[in-house]
């Protein structure tokens, strides 16, 4: 088949130029005088270069043909007004202006005129009975129009059909994505076609006749190609959307809209945007192509800005990304208020700087070292050299074919993965920079714990070595003090005795009690377990503690069960303390009324018994303190300093503390106003000597 082709394209070049030079002939003798011999002449010379095209014969095939690409058998005449008409370019006279087509398809890249496609074929059929149905196609989706015409019955051409990317996707003969015509070829007979292509972008004609079974055919192969490029593009968005949503990383987003931005442009490219998405809708279909451009160059701008963080990496190159970004809005809004031929051209330059600037970027980003700059550099090679080989074609510079027409598709399928690649790659990194960061705080925490617990440790042992220096002056103060009494002096003096013996008092109760909580803190304090007496305990608490409620003009009252034991085994001192802190506190906070001690228990077997003490007062008691500010050391009730009560705020702490460490439990109850209720729960063990309660003399009611 190739080898009649070649005789074909021969023969019938060799008869064109003879039909050239008999119409330039022609000419000059149309310019002599009339007469009989010229006229004869002039009839002669018309006929033959009527019928010279004819005799140049068709492009012959049978019905084992399954597809012949028409490129280099195809004439094509240029019309660059764009006016002329069917019956004009049939004329026999223009047939002499049509040239040969040298390439695989028309390929005029950018033009305003209108190109008329003249095509010869002639089915010969092996058998007489065979039966073939024959589609032309022109496989360039976004030619804005596409006329056919084809001869009737009595040999004038006539417009057969008129499509194109200007029209609505219901004016295809066969709803395509590429143009298809049904052809009545008859068998022995040579049909001659005129094409007519013209539009606002890039001229493009690759023309291919069909078997209609062998197109059934091999469009399952064309789908699976295109099925797997968006299909990737797609698992590419998802993929990265979900990255975005869990990571919240800007430069996912920017990456999911250029995505998004260059898959809906190659979808409008290829004809499966009007086929699917906008069929009735050809000012978009046309004007979606440059629009869809500059979005995709504005976000792959925006995404190379954050991804390789150009304001930091390179001044210069960060201000050209914002330069192409503001161009590629200016492409935007004019693709939708101007010719999109203008808007086309202008995002056909676009993509050429972008392409310059990009690999500036990712060069600058390997110079300086940055980790993601290879992935970044070979991304976007792969996919500008596909851009580019689909933009020279667009121009004019190279053939319209396959890996043409797709290349751009294929490389941004290979962007994509390399790029998914280089963000995945980026996360490993912001992980191991995470993990050296936590790894530093962690050795930096744990300096800095080393230096707070050897400043407390510092701190416990100055406070605790000066509350001990503090005590045997205090002590020495309070001795001298009680001396004092002893010795006759006037009622002035003697009231000056007791204002320094109180303040002496007062302050060897804080000393104690700082003293007590370094201990605390420390763990210097262990519970100490011997025998002592309840009842003498009761007693030195009504002792310490009566007169100084008499002193507020307070009912103090000691409520004691007779059934209880009196020799326990116990911290005699530490539960002291922490009853004397409650007891201190209600007195504290109680302006009038009552201050209650109440001692009951219950009994835990022949060697335990569990006391219970209540201190209940009438006091201005609280009700915004819960229990773990309540027993917070430092906490004051009012921490103004002007506050009315003193203390430290160390009291109620202590008492929590050393119950614990009695292995006893500390609760409370309180309303604001009404006064509060502390309740002391320990375990103790009974005396060795004294296996049954027995109850003493101190009445019930003291």
């Amino acid at each position: 088949m190739k080898s009649v082709l070649h005789r074909s394209y021969l023969f019938l070049h060799s008869l064109q130029d003879l039909q050239a030079a008999v119409v330039s002939y022609g000419k000059r003798l149309f310019d002599q005088s009339d007469g009989p011999r010229w006229g004869c002449m002039r009839y002669l010379l018309i006929m033959l270069v009527a019928w010279l095209p004819l005799m140049a014969g068709a492009i012959e095939f049978d019905e084992t043909t399954r597809t012949l690409p028409l490129g280099r058998a195809v004439q094509v005449f240029e019309d660059a007004t764009g006016d002329a008409t069917i019956d004009q370019i049939s004329d026999p006279t223009l047939q002499a202006r049509f040239r040969d087509q040298d390439a695989d398809a028309l390929n005029a890249g950018y033009s305003r005129s209108a190109y008329w496609l003249k095509i010869d074929l002639q089915f010969r059929p092996k058998r007489p009975d065979a039966q073939r149905d024959w589609l032309l196609e022109m496989g360039y989706p976004p030619m804005d129009h596409v006329d056919l015409y084809t001869a009737d019955e009595a040999g004038h051409f006539r417009l057969t059909w008129k499509t194109g990317d200007m029209l609505p996707f219901s004016s295809r003969q066969i709803r395509q994505n590429n143009y298809l015509f049904d052809l009545n070829l008859p068998p022995d007979q040579p049909t001659t076609l005129y094409l007519r292509v013209a539009g606002h972008g890039s001229i493009q004609a690759p023309l291919a006749l069909w078997d209609s079974h062998a197109y059934i055919e091999a469009q399952p192969a064309r789908i699976y190609v295109l099925g797997l490029i968006y299909g990737m593009l797609l698992g590419m968005l998802v993929y990265n959307l979900f990255i975005y949503i869990s990571v919240r990383d800007t430069s996912y987003l920017y990456y999911i809209l250029y995505i998004a931005s260059f898959g809906l442009y190659q979808i409008s490219v290829n004809g499966a945007g009007i086929e699917f998405f906008w069929p009735d809708n050809p000012w978009w279909a046309n004007a979606s192509t440059p629009f869809l451009v500059g979005s995709a160059v504005f976000f792959a701008s925006q995404f190379s800005r954050h991804f390789l963080k150009t304001p930091t990496l390179s001044r210069w190159l960060d201000r050209s990304l914002v330069s192409m970004m503001a161009c590629a809005a200016v492409v935007m809004v004019l693709s939708v208020t101007m010719d999109y031929g203008i808007a086309l051209r202008l995002a056909t330059a676009l993509v050429l700087v972008f392409t310059l600037v990009i690999v500036a970027t990712g060069i600058t980003a390997k110079v300086r070292k940055l980790r993601v700059a290879r992935y970044y550099i070979v991304a976007w090679s792969v996919f500008l050299t596909g851009g580019l080989i689909n933009a020279f074609m667009l121009l004019g510079y190279l053939p319209n074919n396959f890996l043409t027409m797709y290349s751009s598709q294929i490389g941004s399928v290979l962007e994509v993965a390399l790029l998914s690649l280089a963000l995945a790659d980026r996360i490993n990194m912001m992980r191991e920079q995470q993990a050296q960061i936590l790894l530093d705080a962690g050795q930096t925490l744990e300096r800095v714990n080393q230096q707070l617990a050897t400043s407390n440790r510092l701190k416990d042992e100055f406070l605790a070595t000066l509350t001990h220096e503090l005590r045997t002056p205090m002590n020495g103060v309070i001795g001298s003090l009680e001396l004092m009494q002893m010795t006759p002096m006037d009622s002035e003096l003697e009231l000056y005795q007791r204002t320094a013996a109180k303040s002496a008092q007062d302050m060897m109760g804080m000393v104690n009690g700082i003293l007590t909580l370094t201990e605390l803190q420390a763990g210097k304090l262990h519970a100490v377990n011997e025998p002592f007496s309840l009842r003498r305990l009761v007693a030195d608490l009504r002792r310490q503690y009566v007169y100084i409620a008499q002193a507020k003009h307070l009912t103090f009252a000691i409520e004691l069960d007779e059934q209880l034991c009196d020799q326990l085994v116990g911290d005699l001192s530490k539960l002291q303390q922490c009853v004397g802190c409650l007891l201190d506190n209600a007195i504290k906070f109680t302006k009038s009324g009552s201050v209650n001690l109440r001692i009951s228990g219950e009994s835990d077997g022949p060697q335990q018994q569990l006391i219970i003490i209540e201190v209940v007062d009438s006091g201005i008691g609280f009700s915004r303190l819960d229990e773990a500010t309540l027993y917070q050391t430092f906490v004051q009730v009012d921490s103004s300093m002007t506050r009315e009560h003193g203390g430290l705020g160390i009291g109620l702490a202590i008492c929590r503390q050393l119950i614990t460490l009695l292995g006893g439990t500390l609760s409370h109850q309180s309303e604001l106003g009404q006064g509060s209720s502390f309740t002391l729960k320990v375990e103790l063990g009974r005396s060795e000597v004294e296996q049954q309660c027995r109850s003493t003399a101190i009445p019930n009611h003291l």
